[in-house]
């Protein structure tokens, strides 16, 4: 069963990150943030297209809002993830007090 996380910009929906089983990720856009003409993009390496954006590791846009070194260890462990868990991390800590204009929300299934 994979995992899947609201993507919000500035305090306003922007689509749908999931994770597959087999690590596998998806982004796509929700059709009221990408039919705002003000919206901007979540980078610029995904432009806001109807596309579904596919790739085999998490999008860097997102892996960099993770933390590295002793904090994410401190993390792991304090949140009982496994420190090379990319996803389970960002969904974890991303809700609150992120360095952007991006937040995540979990979803609960």
């Amino acid at each position: 069963m994979g995992r899947a996380v609201k993507v919000y910009i500035k305090g306003k929906y922007a689509g749908i990150l999931e994770e597959t089983d087999d690590e596998h990720y998806s982004f796509r856009y929700d059709d009221d943030y990408y039919n705002d003409p003000d919206a901007p993009p979540v980078s610029l390496t995904m432009p806001k297209d109807k596309q579904l954006y596919l790739s085999s590791f998490l999008f860097p846009v997102f892996f960099n809002m993770t933390s590295e070194g002793d904090n994410r260890i401190i993390q792991a462990r304090t949140l009982r993830i496994d420190e090379k868990d990319d996803f389970g991390i960002l969904a974890a800590t991303a809700h609150t007090d992120t360095i952007g204009a991006i937040t995540i929300e979990a979803i609960e299934k």
